[in-house]
C-alpha cells in the first residue's frame, strides 16, 4: 500500500508491514487539522481494505511525534453550530476507533512530544515505544477542554482510572520512564534504536508470541473498579 498526502505517507517495508508516516509539509512540527485528520481517515479505510498487511508501524519523519491539535482551527470549530461541532467530534473518534480495530497489530514510534490528539493516537495503536527523549500527556485542559478522540476512554482502561484521573486532569507533560511505570507506553529505548525496537515488537505480535488481541481488547472492555479502587478515584477528583 502507497499514499502520499500533505501531511501522511505510507510506503510498504518488508514482511508485509505498512509504515504511517507523519510529516506535514512545510511545517516544523506534525500536527492535527483537518487535513492530516482527514488523509488519516482515508489512510485508515485502506488498511482496512488491504488483505495481505499483517502489521503496522506508525512514525513521524519531525525532530517531534504530534504536538496536538492545531490550535488556530479550535476558534473556526466552536464556531459552528452545537450539533455540528458534535458530528465533527463523532467522526475524529470514529477514525481513531477504525484504526484501533483494524485486523493486525500496529506499533507507534514516539519519537518525541506526542501531545493530546497525538498521544490519543498512540493510545488507539495496539503498542507504544517511546523514545528516552519523548513526552507524553493530554494537556488539552489547560485550554478548557477535554480530549476529544477517545483519550478519556482508552487512557484509564490502559493505566488505571487513578493515574488516568492524574493525567488528563493535570494536563501534565510526562517523560517516558514514568509512562513505562504506569504502563501507558511498553517500552522505552535510546532514540538511535527506536525505530528497531518498534520493528521487533510488531515482529513478536504478529508472529504470536505477544497476544496482541487480547492487548487491544482491554481497552474495549468496562472500566472495572472495586469499591477500594473507586473511593480512591473520586477523592483524587476531588483534589483538582
Amino acid at each position: 500500500m502507497k499514499f502520499k498526502g500533505k501531511a501522511i505517507q505510507c510506503r510498504n517495508l518488508e514482511n508485509n508491514i505498512v509504515e504511517l508516516i507523519f510529516d506535514a509539509q512545510g511545517e516544523s512540527v506534525n500536527k492535527f487539522d483537518q487535513t492530516s485528520l482527514e488523509e488519516l481517515r482515508e489512510v485508515v479505510k485502506q488498511l482496512a481494505a488491504e488483505n495481505s498487511v499483517s502489521g503496522l508501524l506508525v512514525t513521524s519523519a519531525k525532530d517531534v511525534f504530534i504536538v496536538g491539535a492545531d490550535i488556530t482551527e479550535f476558534i473556526k470549530g466552536f464556531q459552528v453550530p452545537l450539533d455540528e461541532l458534535v458530528q465533527w467530534v463523532k467522526d475524529a473518534q470514529k477514525i481513531f476507533s477504525d484504526l484501533e480495530n483494524l485486523k493486525f497489530p500496529s506499533v507507534c514510534a514516539i519519537n518525541g512530544y506526542a501531545l493530546g490528539g497525538g498521544f490519543e493516537l498512540g493510545l488507539a495503536c495496539t503498542y507504544r515505544v517511546a523514545s528516552t527523549k519523548a513526552k507524553v500527556g493530554l494537556p488539552e485542559v489547560k485550554l478548557g477542554l477535554l480530549p476529544g478522540f477517545g483519550g478519556t476512554s482508552r487512557l484509564p482502561r490502559i493505566v488505571g482510572a487513578d493515574n488516568a484521573l492524574e493525567w488528563i486532569a493535570g494536563g501534565t507533560e510526562n517523560k517516558p520512564e514514568k509512562a513505562l511505570e504506569i504502563g501507558a507506553v511498553d517500552a522505552v529505548v535510546e532514540p538511535d534504536i527506536l525505530r528497531d525496537a518498534a520493528l521487533d515488537l510488531l515482529d513478536r505480535a504478529k508472529s504470536g508470541e505477544l497476544d496482541w488481541q487480547a492487548k487491544r481488547a482491554e481497552k474495549l472492555e468496562a472500566l472495572k473498579l472495586n469499591e477500594n479502587e473507586a473511593m480512591m478515584t473520586f477523592e483524587t477528583a476531588r483534589a483538582f
